[in-house]
């Protein structure tokens, strides 16, 4: 677990489960003040301490994290995980892992969809050629 641990701070999960906080207070302004004005500037002010609340439930989801990872890889693969990405290209791949994930998710669609509409025609057409109409 200790290993893991590193290696979730390594991979900055903390500072991910950390801007998760302004959206969480967001959604839950309006059932916090019942959408009424004069609570809503008292809120305001109040939540610029919610991160010592949040402290606990950053830490747990930290942990859990680490057990995943525990959970899932070897100690050995755990090291060699938190090695590279200590590394210029490991810390690289941590700062734009999540653009990258959404822009091949993107091309994912794109081709996909590209995919669908071909293999449409061409079925539609091999089902015509064999008689059938459609």
């Amino acid at each position: 677990m200790t290993v893991a641990r590193s290696l979730v701070v390594t991979l900055k999960l903390g500072d991910q489960y950390k801007a998760l906080l302004p959206a969480i207070l967001f959604r839950i302004k309006p059932l916090v003040t019942q959408e009424r004005a004069e609570l809503e500037s008292d809120y305001d002010l109040i939540v610029t301490k919610a991160g010592d609340l949040y402290a606990p439930y950053y830490n747990e989801m930290r942990e859990q994290a680490a057990a995943v990872y525990a959970a899932n890889f070897t100690l050995d693969e755990l090291r060699q995980m938190d090695a590279f990405f200590r590394q210029p290209a490991g810390q690289k791949l941590i700062e734009k892992w999540s653009a990258m994930s959404q822009q091949t998710a993107q091309i994912g669609q794109d081709v996909g969809r590209k995919a669908s509409e071909d293999l449409r025609q061409r079925l539609t057409e091999a089902l015509r050629q064999k008689g059938h109409k459609l």
